[in-house]
């Protein structure tokens, strides 16, 4: 499928200054009055990625010819720094310099040196909005985002953020005359069973356990957690979904923020390839049963189609096989510095060793897959993109230009 430019409305609050960041790379943004609509900030055109949805398809051709590309050119999107696109630099403090720099060549409201992969998806689709908050988590946050940087958008308010839009934007687009505005709002009959529903959010309460619970307490705060989840799938469905591409969790323990806390790991702690199993055996818990919970939701929404989404497969392939893939150490970060008892995030200043250091970036931050010891480099992001949206990692498999077929 080839680019086209694409128009995808943030919802947002008014700005703060400066920049903050959480522990395990929390950003966030607030839904604004719709008549404050501002366009979101680089998901554009980019030649380099024509194909992008359609490459390494390889034996899944035959599979995909007897099903039509779907029409939708509007997404939607739900989630956590992984895919906010601009949230911190609308409700709180916008990312420090050297964010952004490869692609955007400045701070560009995401945590990474580029593009996330909901750049490189939503690259395909013409309109949208992103409702996706760093730092948010699936269940109402206990916490501030002043203390851990955990987003006080949780995925429900995302979705009542949804609601807002869809139902103030026929008003507003009835009654403008700035076609500026008109164009980056959905029209009055839009067909939202036609639209594109894409949720990435559960690391932060993955995190969240991590941090605050027993390892037998956070396996048995998992079926809850993805209840919640669940529930917010109804209520989009309720209001007009049809067609979701649901990411699940990555490999948590393969953050360097978290294998740099490893000092003389005991036998088992690491997994083969150097990552906490600990935590990465929730994250497949919270997937397992999210998976599970999503299979018995189809045969309840009729008129769904529900594209589960292994994540957690893709980046740990990558981290897996990085020198295989061009890239270098998994678990060296590009932008910032963590140890045992530090942690200096990308743009900050702070203490290592006793000497005061800049937290700048690396040379080259396309040979890296961390950004910041949290998130993915562009290089990374784009990778991952080109191998989940052929459908090989998805149940069912299935494109996602082909989503919208059950």
């Amino acid at each position: 499928m080839a680019n086209r430019k694409v128009t995808i409305v943030k919802v947002v609050a008014s700005n703060s200054s400066n920049t903050t960041s959480g522990s395990l790379g929390v950003i966030s943004k607030k839904l604004q009055a719709p008549s404050e609509i501002t366009p979101l900030l680089g998901i554009a055109e980019d030649e380099s990625l024509q194909g992008n949805a359609n490459k390494d398809v390889g034996d899944l051709k035959d599979m995909f010819a007897s099903s039509t590309p779907c029409s939708a050119s509007t997404i939607y999107n739900f989630g956590d720094s992984n895919s906010d696109t601009g949230g911190i630099a609308a409700a709180f403090y916008p990312p420090a310099s050297p964010s952004g720099e490869t692609y955007f060549h400045r701070p560009a409201g995401r945590a990474s040196d580029g593009r996330l992969i909901i750049d490189f998806i939503g690259s395909n689709y013409q309109q949208g909005a992103d409702f996706a908050t760093g730092g948010a988590t699936i269940m109402r946050p206990n916490e501030t985002w002043f203390q851990t940087g955990v987003s006080p958008f949780p995925l429900d308010i995302q979705v009542e953020h949804y609601t807002q839009l869809k139902d103030r934007a026929p008003f507003i687009y009835n009654q403008t005359k700035d076609e500026c505005i008109r164009k980056r709002l959905p029209k009055p009959d839009q067909d939202l069973g036609k639209a594109l529903f894409t949720i990435d959010i559960g690391q932060n309460d993955v995190a969240f356990g991590i941090r605050t619970l027993s390892f037998e307490l956070q396996k048995a705060a998992v079926p809850n957690i993805v209840s919640q989840f669940i529930s917010q799938v109804r209520v989009l469905y309720e209001r007009g979904a049809r067609t979701f591409w649901v990411h699940n969790t990555g490999p948590i323990g393969c953050l360097p923020v978290a294998t740099a806390k490893v000092k003389d790991p005991v036998a088992g702690y690491l997994d083969e390839i150097g990552c906490v199993k600990y935590q990465n055996d929730v994250a497949l818990l919270f997937n397992k049963v999210l998976k599970e919970e999503i299979v018995k939701l189809r045969s309840e929404l009729t008129y769904a189609a529900i594209v589960y989404v292994d994540m957690y497969a893709a980046k740990y392939e990558l981290i897996s096989h990085a020198k295989n893939q061009g890239f270098e150490d998994p678990f060296t970060t590009c932008c910032g510095y963590h140890g045992i008892d530090y942690d200096v995030y990308c743009g900050n200043k702070g203490i290592v060793n006793g000497s005061e250091v800049i937290a700048g970036s690396c040379p080259n931050p396309s040979k890296l897959i961390s950004w910041d010891g949290v998130h993915y480099t562009e290089a990374a992001n784009q990778w991952i993109a080109n191998r989940i949206l052929n459908g090989s990692l998805s149940n069912p498999t299935i494109a996602i230009s082909r989503a919208c077929h059950k």
